[in-house]
């Protein structure tokens, strides 16, 4: 297969697979230790000296001249004014997303609830929504007005009071898609700083931005470190590591289309990753034609090469049960069934972001329009995490109301409890709301 688009080419059965496709899959790049310590240094002069710093770090990485930060947030009228001024096929995309997001979104909403004992006490659970969270959107090889809409609309639906986004504008430039998707998003105040800095003001405040309480969206290297480093004095989503696809192909989709689903996340960066596993070997053979005839026509061609030669492969495999095998141990990001009744996969599938089901369902309709949330569990942890969604802007508190037959009941097994666990003042708590009998 000389002259053919460089990617991995693996068979299962082959000895050295399991070595072959841990290496592949491996990512260690977000414990890289020099961008720890970039990332340690400004976190800790964002948190030391607020606003200069933020400032400081801004104009130096992103080219800016800035002298306060009232320079660097962007007013709602200035959104508003972007989205008056979108094309107007650009601006009904936009809507027409939201609404999809939005009505999806607002089946995840968790209500509070309660239930009452035979001796009156109260047992429950007080659903609420976080006060303020900041959103991170990526401005650098590329613009994501998607990711705004992913990012805000299921804030706003969980009734969060305020949504801060941050996003990078190098040379002072930022896409008007942006801006306009913020507006339908409902943002409330955008600032155009990226980066660690960013973070680092979301994460401790600065003399003129508040702290918030969660912090979610996708960024570079030094943004998914500064958000591993800050957890604790917010809350993160997740810690998203490069774009994966996984499909899996009964070889009778057109292979020109597996090929560009194999380029949607390929696209993305140079360390994304496109797997594709079929038990049909002429198959894979007119999948990997189509990419090299269809490589040349892409944009960002030069990137999706590297990202294929580096992470992506076409791997044989012996049959449909040892490809749900598979996929469960790599637990995609994204991962597609383009295969006749995809719905009697789904018992087999324990382990991924999320499912794209039957030949005509493409990535890149999650990516943007469907519905379901677009920020999505990478590197295996899919096997522990979910999408984004509304539950990660409500939080829970437990309810707990006695009654005065409830207490004594309740307080003589905590008074055993709470002795054997030598906690005396625990039990002597409990024993003060024992009846006597």
């Amino acid at each position: 297969m000389s002259g053919l688009c460089h990617i991995n080419l693996l068979d299962s059965s082959n000895p050295s697979f399991d070595a072959s496709l841990a290496q592949l899959t491996a990512w260690d790049e977000q414990h890289n230790r020099d961008v720890e310590r970039v990332v340690d240094g400004i976190l800790e002069d964002v948190k030391t000296r607020g606003d200069a710093a933020v400032i400081e770090y801004t104009n130096r990485y992103d080219r800016r001249d800035c002298q306060t930060l009232e320079q660097l947030v962007l007013s709602t009228d200035q959104m508003h004014r972007a989205l008056s001024e979108l094309d107007g096929k650009m601006r009904d995309a936009l809507y027409t997303a939201a609404t999809r997001i939005r009505n999806y979104h607002q089946h995840q909403l968790q209500q509070s609830w309660q239930y009452t004992e035979t001796d009156g006490t109260i047992l429950g659970q007080q659903v609420t929504a976080l006060e303020c969270v900041g959103i991170y959107v990526p401005g650098g090889k590329a613009s994501y007005p998607s990711s705004v809409l992913m990012n805000s609309i299921p804030a706003r639906v969980a009734g969060v009071d305020k949504v801060v986004m941050v996003v990078p504008a190098p040379d002072g430039l930022l896409n008007p898609i942006v801006l306009a998707a913020a507006a339908i998003a409902e943002v409330d105040q955008l600032i155009t700083i990226g980066g660690a800095q960013a973070i680092a003001a979301l994460a401790f405040g600065t003399q003129s931005l508040s702290k918030v309480d969660k912090i979610v969206g996708p960024g570079n290297l030094y943004v998914a470190t500064a958000k591993r480093k800050v957890f604790g004095s917010v809350g993160l989503d997740m810690v998203a590591g490069p774009s994966e696809i996984l499909v899996i192909c009964d070889g009778h989709t057109d292979p020109d289309w597996i090929a560009m689903d194999l380029f949607s996340q390929a696209e993305h960066d140079e360390q994304a990753q496109s797997i594709l596993l079929s038990w049909d070997s002429d198959y894979i053979a007119s999948v990997h034609q189509s990419m090299t005839r269809l490589l040349p026509q892409m944009e960002r061609s030069a990137i999706i090469a590297e990202a294929l030669a580096n992470r992506g492969a076409l791997i044989k495999v012996a049959n449909p049960n040892e490809a749900a095998m598979l996929s469960n141990r790599l637990a995609p990001e994204h991962l597609e069934l383009s295969v006749e009744h995809p719905e009697d996969w789904l018992p087999k599938l324990r382990h991924a972001g999320a499912i794209f089901m039957g030949r005509h369902t493409a990535e890149a309709l999650g990516d943007y329009c469907a519905g379901p949330n677009h920020v999505l569990p990478t590197s295996t942890t899919a096997r522990f995490s979910s999408p984004l969604g509304v539950y990660d802007f409500q939080k829970r508190s437990s309810l707990i109301y006695c009654s005065p037959q409830g207490a004594s009941e309740l307080g003589k097994v905590a008074s055993v409890l709470g002795r054997g666990e030598s906690l005396t003042a625990h039990a002597r708590s409990a024993e003060y709301r024992i009846r006597d009998e």
